[in-house]
């Protein structure tokens, strides 16, 4: 029996470990070295000698557009000893709680595809600082001969501006600064930047209203509640204040009434339009299946957008997006409608360019996929693995909803690694829901490279323990070693047994806890074959082939509404090893 195994959800972080690990054993394809090139160490030092926020974490109040705030004129005084870079391109400028990384992705691929030269400011990364900056036609990291080349020409301007601020620059204020200067010396026709926290008085948030094309406001969350406020509603106006006097807002959405209401209030003291990508009457998402893109599993969806009190519309059938899952759709959703806006404006960007756009979006962390070659470098032969970020509550929830639709019969297993800062409880509440979850590994990984704002793994599991009682699931406390003596040991089956209790044991070693959850997927699911709901490849090219070799040839079946395509027989547990953490996204 060919069994699979699927890692799902996993953070930014963990994403680096797991990269470490597969560049100690020589594999490269996907993955390099958690290290940046020699040549840009200079340029590394000098951030790394800055105060970096993603490390400690960020001081109450911060992202607020008051006192406790940072300091937003501190950068703009930076900027002007830079000649006012951001001032030479247009921006869409985007900001939410969740989302705006792959909403920022969606629209910049719409953008090339149409053509333009693009400069794309996210954060933050996996493998390379290189990966929050890209710029010109192609999605690709900046080069490091760029990068390095023009912080040697700017680094006397940034020594000024620091002995200037008294030592008080961040390495998030340079860095953005960094980004804005290459696409003005480049020349980029448009630039799609990401805030970090909040939006009113974050970094980023120094371009005018005369450079902004459009704002983008993705989702509004509990998350960095300390720092922007204590509230939904003062997460919310700090978000708001990226908004800019004339200029439209996307709100993406789904909101809470009172939340949208607080957006659009702001937008309307203004004199900005609004456009609702989930809320308008005239604009519909729906996923209609799965099947596959380039040898890979996708989700087939119809978007419809109708620009209320404008001419623009666009009617997609059937766009294959690699980004899985509802919250995903509506990322590319709010992308379309942003992409619409901007040829309200002028900007020339057809139906076909929105369609390539979507499709060939993919992020690392991300309903990514890793191939059977990285699978086996990781000493998981025959695995499917799926890794997808995760560190909210609600982005708990959107993962188990989008392992229930891609994997409806597949048994898995969570690694699971998180910040001190983030909702553990309700993480785990969310994605103790998930059929078929056979065990949970708790494990630890640097935040940003350093342990601060780690959280240790006996943390982790007084939270899931608790999260269990309060959703009635049956767990089984284990430590590691013991989880390997009972694997050990043939005789032993009350740990294993495909219907017993969930496993929770902590371990230090990511690649430790990847080897054991294997093996107890495998003890759970011997002997057993059959028909599943969803047939994934092990390997990106191919689909996986039956116990006999034989081909698999393809069929269509009737779900609910939806029709989805699947390629032959699997086991009828689909092996699904989960790696889910959160996303370590910008924090100042």
């Amino acid at each position: 029996m060919r069994r699979v195994l699927t890692q799902h959800s996993i953070s930014k972080t963990l994403v680096s470990s797991i990269s470490m690990a597969l560049n100690n054993l020589r594999f490269h394809r996907f993955f390099s070295a958690n290290s940046e090139d020699p040549e840009l160490m200079e340029f590394m030092d000098y951030l790394h000698n800055l105060k970096n926020y993603e490390k400690s974490g960020v001081p109450k109040g911060a992202g607020m557009d008051s006192k406790d705030g940072f300091d937003l004129g501190r950068m703009s005084r930076l900027m002007e000893l830079l000649g006012n870079p951001q001032s030479k391109f247009k921006a869409v400028h985007i900001a939410g709680t969740k989302g705006k990384g792959s909403t920022a992705a969606f629209l910049s691929n719409i953008l090339r595809a149409e053509g333009y030269s693009v400069g794309c400011y996210t954060s933050p990364h996996i493998q390379t600082i290189r990966e929050r900056i890209s710029v010109g036609r192609h999605d690709e990291p900046v080069s490091v001969k760029a990068l390095n080349s023009l912080f040697q020409r700017i680094k006397k301007v940034l020594d000024q501006a620091i002995e200037l601020e008294n030592g008080c620059l961040t390495h998030f204020e340079v860095f953005t600064a960094t980004a804005f200067s290459l696409f003005a010396q480049e020349k980029v026709d448009i630039a799609v930047i990401e805030a970090g926290l909040g939006g009113a008085r974050d970094a980023t948030n120094i371009i005018s209203s005369s450079g902004l094309a459009a704002s983008v406001i993705t989702t509004v969350g509990a998350e960095h509640l300390a720092a922007l406020g204590g509230s939904l509603e003062s997460i919310a106006i700090a978000k708001s204040g990226i908004i800019k006097h004339g200029r439209p807002v996307i709100l993406g959405g789904p909101f809470l009434p009172h939340i949208e209401c607080i957006l659009r209030d702001k937008a309307s003291s203004l004199s900005s339009t609004v456009v609702a990508a989930a809320s308008d009457p005239g604009n519909k998402s729906v996923i209609k299946g799965l099947s596959n893109l380039d040898g890979k599993p996708c989700q087939t969806c119809d978007i419809v957008i109708r620009i209320k009190d404008s001419q623009q519309f666009v009617e997609l059938f059937g766009v294959k997006l690699s980004m899985l899952g509802s919250h995903q759709l509506q990322n590319a959703t709010t992308a379309t409608c942003a992409s619409l806006c901007l040829r309200d404006q002028g900007w020339k960007i057809s139906d076909e360019s929105i369609r390539t756009g979507l499709e060939h979006t993919c992020l690392l962390g991300r309903s990514q996929f890793l191939t059977s070659s990285e699978a086996e470098a990781l000493g998981l032969p025959g695995a499917t693995i799926l890794l997808d970020g995760a560190h909210t509550k609600e982005s708990a929830k959107a993962l188990a909803d989008t392992i229930g639709m891609t994997f409806p019969k597949a048994k898995l297993v969570l690694l699971v690694a998180m910040a001190s800062d983030k909702d553990h409880l309700g993480f785990a509440r969310e994605l103790l829901s998930v059929r078929k979850l056979e065990a949970v590994f708790l494990t630890e990984v640097d935040i940003a490279g350093d342990k601060s704002r780690m959280t240790s793994a006996s943390v982790l599991k007084d939270c899931w323990v608790q999260a269990s009682k309060e959703v009635g699931v049956n767990i089984l406390e284990y430590g590691i070693v013991e989880c390997q003596n009972l694997l050990e040991d043939q005789s032993v089956h009350s740990a294993v047994e495909p219907e017993s209790k969930i496993i929770l044991t902590t371990e230090s070693s990511v690649m430790n806890s990847m080897q054991v959850g294997n093996r107890i997927l495998r003890a759970r699911t011997r002997d057993q074959s059959g028909p599943t709901l969803v047939g994934l490849s092990s390997k990106m090219n191919e689909w996986v082939r039956g116990p006999d070799d034989s081909g698999w040839a393809s069929r269509r079946l009737e779900t609910g509404s939806a029709t989805t395509r699947h390629y032959g027989k699997f086991p009828q547990n689909l092996r699904l090893h989960t790696l889910n953490t959160f996303l370590e996204f910008r924090l100042e």
